[in-house]
């Protein structure tokens, strides 16, 4: 307790008769207090814990010690006080609305029928072949015989893939064993690509915030919300420059109800003006700037508007794919049934399904989408659809001012083509993932942890060595017929130049030096780590199946993506970067006009790789 009063010290024996002096002192002075022990205070009015503190000040005079802690001659007075007693609470429900709550969650138990179907019950024993496939794997089984080792095939869920018998509309699905709840959608080949005309810029935005939102046929739209609540359903939209998404989580004995609200949803919306005076609200407020309350998000979004803007001028890819401001307005239901005529076409649906048997599936997708027809050969035959055509990459800059913010930070995106984009799967589609898992990147701030990349290059060699460098991040945009690899981040706007140099230094690093095994492997593995992890999700599932049958026509199974995966090697991810340096740089920057000016230009960062 006294680590000063070591054995044989003159000045530790001083010490503790002080101590000596002082505890009696205290002692003495508490015998003159009288305490009421009920409130904790003395006789003169003082607090019971305002004890007087004595030390000798060596002249035989006790002074007041400011180190020692005072002495108690009585047992405090303990309270137990819960933290519900002290705080009342700012709203007290009546007990009328108790009654009512408990009445609806009465009447959600008695629609909800949660009693599992007898194939999907867990069984009280494990299946026979998990025994069987077990004694075969033993490690104490000797025997040599390859018969042994394949006489029980895994069961191991895989995704079907059959046509409509109506209309050969594309339907997709995988099982999930033991899963009481199936995600069933639609995905349509078409999206911000296709809005040719000035009219419909912005209309596949308006389209994923319409979604479920708006009143069908049979049900109005607070009635799809009350019936989604009823059946403990979840929705879900999703527009990009190539693909819309429609989808619902729901029960598997609800499935049925699900796809007659997802049908009416995706094909016969009642598209009032009520309801489109909402979407008009929602997507201004989205686009609202506050310099009082910065919106990083708008501010990233803006960055790739920007990006794809510049990358593919005058191009289907370099169309806006949110809606602008000036562009609300063209938001009408003539225009929204003008484009849904002309695009939602029977071939190009896919119906998918994640958790639900294809049989099932393949019996919603003809009673609710068969009786949609395909255009005929010969109206198809030789005309595009506008715009499918390929899109050619230019590069170049795009600056976009804001009002100023209360974080001051200027977001920069620099990145070049990776040709071919989703249809070079057997090329470099899978070496520019591990290139961007490589690099890896993110914000400033992190919690960290094992898989959060803290161990990746722009972390290593960015985040972690400038403290100026508030985020920095690697990046692909995958399309049809082309992508983009670059890296974005943010920074105060007076080091927006030094921020545009460093992502120009590692792009070019990657394409002069070798990346290291160490870094390679680990950004092999983590990129398996992240697709394997994503997959266990029946939402990710669900959009994985749509979306490559979609793109590809066909879904490729996990083993053949991991074995891909492990066939990138060094010299892959050096041609990468060799081949988008080739081409000229897209720059896109978002801040205060006064920091913008501070980003390089589209000749001087094009010089700096062309040696100018």
């Amino acid at each position: 307790r006294y680590p000063m009063a070591s054995s044989g010290s003159m000045m530790s024996r001083r010490w503790l008769r002080a101590v000596h002096v002082a505890r009696s002192a205290a002692q003495r002075q508490n015998k003159h207090r009288h305490y009421n022990s009920s409130s904790g205070t003395s006789a003169s009015g003082g607090i019971q814990h305002q004890c007087v503190r004595w030390q000798s000040n060596g002249n035989g005079n006790n002074a007041p010690n400011p180190y020692l802690y005072p002495m108690r001659t009585e047992h405090p007075h303990i309270t137990t006080t819960k933290a519900s007693d002290l705080l009342e609470p700012k709203h007290k429900q009546p007990e009328d609305d108790k009654s009512k709550d408990l009445e609806a969650l009465a009447q959600q138990k008695a629609t909800l029928n949660t009693e599992l179907h007898p194939k999907h019950k867990i069984l009280a024993q494990p299946p026979s072949y998990i025994h069987d496939r077990a004694a075969t794997a033993s490690p104490f089984n000797n025997s040599s015989s390859n018969s042994n080792s394949n006489a029980v095939e895994e069961n191991i869920p895989t995704t079907l893939l059959s046509n409509n018998i109506s209309n050969n509309i594309r339907v997709a699905s995988q099982e999930m064993p033991y899963g009481q709840i199936a995600t069933i959608g639609v995905l349509l080949d078409v999206g911000s690509r296709h809005e040719h005309l000035p009219q419909y810029t912005g209309i596949n935005h308006a389209m994923e915030v319409l979604a479920f939102q708006s009143s069908t046929e049979d049900y109005s739209a607070s009635d799809i919300s009350a019936r989604m609540d009823a059946l403990g359903g979840v929705t879900f939209a999703n527009s990009s420059r190539e693909q819309l998404l429609y989808c619902i989580d729901i029960l598997r004995e609800s499935v049925d109800e699900a796809c007659a609200i997802l049908a009416g949803t995706v094909l016969r919306p009642s598209l009032l003006e009520e309801e489109l005076e909402g979407v008009r609200q929602t997507i201004l407020f989205q686009n609202e700037e506050d310099p009082n309350m910065p919106n990083p998000m708008l501010a990233e979004s803006k960055v790739m508007e920007g990006l794809h803007a510049c990358a593919y001028k005058d191009q289907p890819l370099g169309r806006p794919h949110l809606c602008p401001v000036e562009n609300v307005g063209n938001i009408t239901a003539d225009t929204l049934q003008q484009f849904r005529s002309a695009h939602f076409t029977a071939d190009r649906i896919v119906v998918a399904g994640a958790g639900i048997e294809h049989e099932k599936l393949l019996e919603l997708a003809d009673k609710y989408f068969g009786h949609l027809t395909v255009p005929a050969a010969s109206d198809t035959a030789g005309n595009v659809i506008p715009g499918s055509e390929a899109s050619l990459y230019t590069g170049g800059e795009c600056h976009q001012p804001t009002a100023a913010t209360m974080d001051g930070l200027t977001r920069i995106a620099v990145a070049f083509e990776l040709s071919g984009g989703w249809n070079e799967l057997e090329g470099d589609l899978v070496p520019a993932c591990v290139l961007q898992v490589l690099l890896g990147g993110g914000s400033s701030f992190s919690a960290g942890g094992p898989g959060k990349g803290m161990y990746s290059r722009l972390y290593r060699e960015v985040l972690n060595r400038y403290y100026w460098v508030e985020a920095a991040e690697a990046f692909t945009s995958f399309h049809s017929e082309s992508g983009l690899l670059g890296i974005k981040g943010a920074c105060p706007g007076v080091k927006s130049r030094d921020l545009t140099r460093l992502f120009c230094e590692h792009m070019a690093k990657l394409a002069m030096f070798p990346v290291t095994d160490e870094e390679l492997d680990r950004a092999k593995n983590m990129l398996k780590c992240n697709v394997l992890t994503q997959l266990e999700s029946r939402l990710v599932l669900f959009e994985d199946i749509g979306r490559q049958i979609l793109t590809y026509g066909k879904r490729e199974g996990i083993g053949r993506t991991c074995e891909r995966i492990d066939a990138v090697t060094k010299d892959d991810i050096m041609n990468i970067a060799k081949k988008a340096l080739n081409k000229p740089p897209s720059i896109s920057a978002v801040g205060e006009q006064k920091d913008l000016a501070n980003v390089p230009t589209f000749d001087e960062v094009n010089g700096w790789f062309r040696g100018s």
